[in-house]
């Protein structure tokens, strides 16, 4: 099967993420509508219902770079949370402690991410985690 190339690949995510294919309970886009490598993305997830993260809003920042898709994205909250897989003092989201992320493959994207961290937040040891204030950021 022929490789899609990465520009392809990225216009074929930031279409779906602008006409808002998926559940609705998170969002992506570019960071700026200029950006021709199509590298810094933003995401936004609400938080699962019966959580600690109900009716929360998260924002996060999503960098493609330029082996994306055979590499994951970078991820990070800009939006302060408490997650195991989330570094404390800058929000970064580590790899190898999120499964989405640690068993990446070409057929992932910024919505697999988005919703991987979104199952993590309802999973049992994750669900009653104390959290900051709403609305603080890193």
């Amino acid at each position: 099967m022929a490789k899609i190339p990465r520009n392809f690949r990225l216009l074929e995510e930031l279409e779906k993420g602008e006409k808002g294919i998926g559940d609705g309970s998170c969002s992506y886009g570019l960071e700026d509508g200029d950006d021709i490598m199509m590298s810094n993305w933003n995401g936004t997830l609400i938080g699962p219902g019966h959580t600690v993260h109900e009716n929360r809003i998260y924002s996060l920042k999503i960098h493609c770079g330029e082996s994306y898709p055979d590499k994951p994205p970078t991820v990070q909250f800009l939006s302060r949370v408490n997650l195991p897989f989330v570094n404390q003092t800058d929000g970064k989201v580590d790899p190898a402690k999120l499964s989405v992320l640690s068993q990446w493959g070409r057929d992932s994207s910024i919505e697999t991410v988005l919703v991987g961290i979104r199952r993590e937040m309802a999973s049992f040891n994750n669900r009653k985690l104390p959290q900051p204030p709403e609305g603080s950021t890193f």
